[in-house]
């Protein structure tokens, strides 16, 4: 089973009582929904058709195809008028979201010579809203594309693009909700203590996204680290020098070089880490263990950031402190071909109007606006143990970030921003660090993100994403804030 291509179901809907009475407007009909089941194909769906309905039974007979075909998303192509009891059935088995596509075949009717026939060919307008009606009062969670099925000239073609790009979104949103619906994400140690917005329930992501939460003991992390070879190591090792470079001490009192023993030490705490990651077939980690007076658990606790960046960069996303809905956030904007860096607010810059933001701990170094750095530390501000840390900021450009935190009532709740990464200095401590601008003043902006409860975490990703994400939320239910959008 593939878990990254989205399986969409397709059905066109028409009348039966047209075909006889118009020679050649069902062949029509099924010849452009050919097209889009190809379009969808190219978008990398898997697509599961069940042709042209155009009865009521029919429609049942789709209903349990789409039932049985277990789809994420329910494509209705909407050919000509049809009667919403002949729609409803197909979607009520499966009762996966719907997306209706309004795709008219020409830009306009050439209206003194048009016949009937013609007419019902781009008819596709007049069964939406009541379609639209029967689904809402059946509380079918459905959305609308309009616009053209072709391209078009002059004007009109920029329906067609319109249509096209959102259709396109909807089949990664799709493709995100089927690959949360069956990953794996991986709970090792606790949360930080005392994080109270930090806590969740693991039954509450089970429900809401189809996520599995694995717990994992420290002992099962400590049984890997243990039965590394050197050659694993000496590998793992080569692969880190690639990939970052080495920060001499800075003026941080906390700052240390970064000795040959303790790289040796990271990379093996990273071989186990992959180890734990392949045994436990895990699509994701959260982590945090305090340990205590340089016993071994502090030691492994201490030493999981270059692991876990390097499993971050490679679309395993971890998150520090135990956070695991910033952990689905990442992920969410990982597939999203986001990066998704964990990230929290550092400070206002009143000067220049933006906000600094970043973590100490892993990174998603794929998406750093150069090489990124490891540097040593003597001393985690407010967490036990030394060792290599992961210094970078993100690639200047338009940027995203993506909050998961929970209501009172338990239900999951994103919180999302469009800004941008600017240059300039940042913090030289071994963090990640990236000065970031957003719609509103760095003041305003706070105030109105706090509005909603979110957690102190949050994902930072590259793009301008919010239109994605809004489509995903729509397709899980789940409650999205925009804020300065």
């Amino acid at each position: 089973m593939d878990r990254t291509k989205a399986k969409i179901g397709v059905f066109g809907i028409g009348l039966a009582a047209y075909w006889p009475q118009f020679e050649g407007l069902k062949e029509s009909l099924e010849g452009y929904q050919s097209e889009i089941e190809t379009r969808l194909r190219e978008m990398g769906a898997t697509v599961a058709s069940a042709g042209l309905v155009d009865t009521a039974p029919a429609a049942q007979a789709a209903g349990d195809f789409f039932a049985q075909e277990n789809v994420d998303l329910i494509v209705c192509y909407v050919g000509t008028y049809a009667t919403s009891s002949q729609v409803l059935p197909a979607v009520q088995r499966r009762r996966a979201p719907v997306l209706i596509l309004n795709l008219q075949p020409q830009a306009a009717l050439d209206y003194p010579n048009v016949d009937t026939g013609k007419w019902l060919e781009m008819c596709c307008a007049c069964c939406v809203p009541e379609i639209s009606n029967a689904f809402a009062r059946s509380r079918i969670t459905f959305n609308v594309v309009s616009g053209l099925l072709r391209p078009a000239e002059g004007h009109a073609n920029q329906y067609y693009e319109r249509a096209w790009r959102e259709i396109k979104e909807w089949i990664q949103a799709a493709s995100v909700m089927r690959e949360l619906n069956y990953s794996r994400i991986g709970f090792l140690g606790h949360t930080y203590p005392g994080m109270l917005d930090m806590y969740s329930d693991f039954t509450m992501h089970h429900a809401q996204l189809g996520t599995h939460i694995e717990v994992l003991e420290m002992d099962d992390l400590d049984t890997r680290v243990n039965a590394v070879g050197d050659a694993e190591i000496d590998a793992k090792i080569a692969e880190i020098r690639e990939v970052f470079e080495i920060a001499e001490p800075g003026r941080d009192r906390i700052s240390m070089p970064v000795t040959e023993e303790g790289l040796r030490w990271s990379a093996q705490v990273a071989c186990g880490l992959d180890r734990l990651v392949r045994d436990f077939n895990l699509d994701g980690l959260t982590y945090y263990y305090r340990g205590w007076d340089g016993n071994r658990f502090e030691e492994l606790g201490a030493s999981l950031i270059v692991g876990n960046s390097l499993l971050t960069a490679r679309g395993v996303p971890a998150s520090g402190e135990g956070d695991l809905k910033t952990c689905i956030a990442m992920f969410i904007m990982d597939r999203l071909n986001a990066g998704g860096s964990y990230t929290e607010f550092y400070a206002m810059d009143f000067n220049e109007d933006f906000v600094l933001m970043g973590h100490d701990g892993p990174g998603h170094i794929a998406i750093s606006d150069k090489k990124p750095l490891l540097r040593g530390l003597g001393l985690y501000h407010g967490k036990r143990g030394y060792g290599i840390s992961v210094e970078f900021s993100v690639k200047t450009g338009p940027i995203t970030i993506l909050g998961m935190t929970q209501t009172a009532d338990g239900r999951l709740k994103m919180l999302a921003a469009e800004g941008e990464s600017i240059p300039g200095p940042t913090m030289q401590i071994g963090n990640t660090n990236s000065r970031l601008k957003f719609g509103l003043d760095p003041a305003s902006f706070m105030n109105a993100w706090c509005e909603h409860g979110p957690t102190h975490h949050c994902a930072l990703g590259i793009g301008h994403q919010v239109s994605k994400i809004r489509k995903l939320a729509r397709l899980l239910d789940i409650e999205l804030v925009v804020v300065g959008g």
